[in-house]
Formats: structure tokens, C-alpha cells, sequence
């Protein structure tokens, strides 16, 4: 029988933000299922999660036809070391349980604020991140002089 690689484990993909300027972010997406997918808007995010949770077929789509065949065989990945994952504005662990109504649910959490969300939709997760990294950049703008 073949071994099952999409388990629970990779339900979880670390996004790292490397900048996050006029709220456009770039950074990287880690997964143990891949190496990183870089990310240059929020965009470019979502589509790069998308492909990523399409390529594991897990969750898979609620509104994709689905099948009970094998699964194409892939080699099993090595995990990820969380604690090197670390993004320059901010680096969040975000684990998506379902894909139901044509968007995702599941938790995010700010790794260095040590805050976990629930999240029903990919908006609602994107303005809980929105919410974080602009915090997180007001505070490393100079103070203006006058």
C-alpha cells in the first residue's frame, strides 16, 4: 500500500513576511511538503497557497469532483524546523482545515506575538494579517522630526 503523504502535518505552511510596504507584502510560503514558494502581493499569496494546497490535495476543494484512487506517488518530505522559518515584519503559522464555499477555514497564528485567530474566509484571514503587519510597521517607522 501506498504511504499516505498528506496528512494533518501539512495542513500547516509557515508564511514568512519579508516587507510589507503600502500593503503590498512579499515573503515566502514553507511547507513540509515544499522547500518555499516566494509570494510579491497579496496576490501572488493567494495563488501560491492555492497551488500549494491543490498540488497536496489536502484539504481538498468542497466543490471539486473527487475520487477514491491512488494518490500519484511523491517522495516523503523532510519537516521543516519552524524556529528557522522567520520572517523579517512578521512570520505566521497558517493552518487551513477546509476549503469549503469557494474559500478557506482554519487558524492563524503571529508567531512572535503568540496570538491565535480563527478564520472563515480567506479575507478574514487576510485582514487579520493586515491588522498585524501594520501594527508591526508603524512601529518600525522613524519618528518624524518637526
Amino acid at each position: 500500500m501506498q504511504e499516505r503523504v498528506t496528512g494533518n502535518e501539512y495542513r500547516t505552511s509557515i508564511v514568512c513576511v519579508d516587507s510589507y510596504d503600502s500593503q503590498i507584502m512579499s515573503g515566502r510560503i514553507c511547507n513540509q511538503f515544499c522547500d518555499g514558494i516566494g509570494f510579491h502581493s497579496t496576490i501572488d499569496f493567494l495563488e501560491r497557497m492555492e497551488e500549494l494546497l491543490d498540488s497536496m490535495r489536502c484539504p481538498q476543494p468542497f466543490m471539486r469532483a473527487r475520487s477514491i484512487s491512488e494518490p500519484p506517488s511523491r517522495p516523503v518530505p523532510s519537516p521543516i524546523d519552524v524556529r528557522t522559518q522567520e520572517g523579517t515584519c512578521a512570520t505566521f503559522a497558517i493552518r487551513i482545515m477546509f476549503r469549503q464555499n469557494a474559500s478557506w477555514q482554519g487558524t492563524v497564528s503571529w508567531l512572535e506575538g503568540e496570538r491565535t485567530e480563527n478564520f472563515r474566509s480567506a479575507l478574514e484571514l487576510l485582514l487579520l494579517m493586515d491588522g498585524v503587519l501594520t501594527a508591526c510597521t508603524k512601529e518600525l517607522e522613524p519618528a518624524n522630526v518637526i
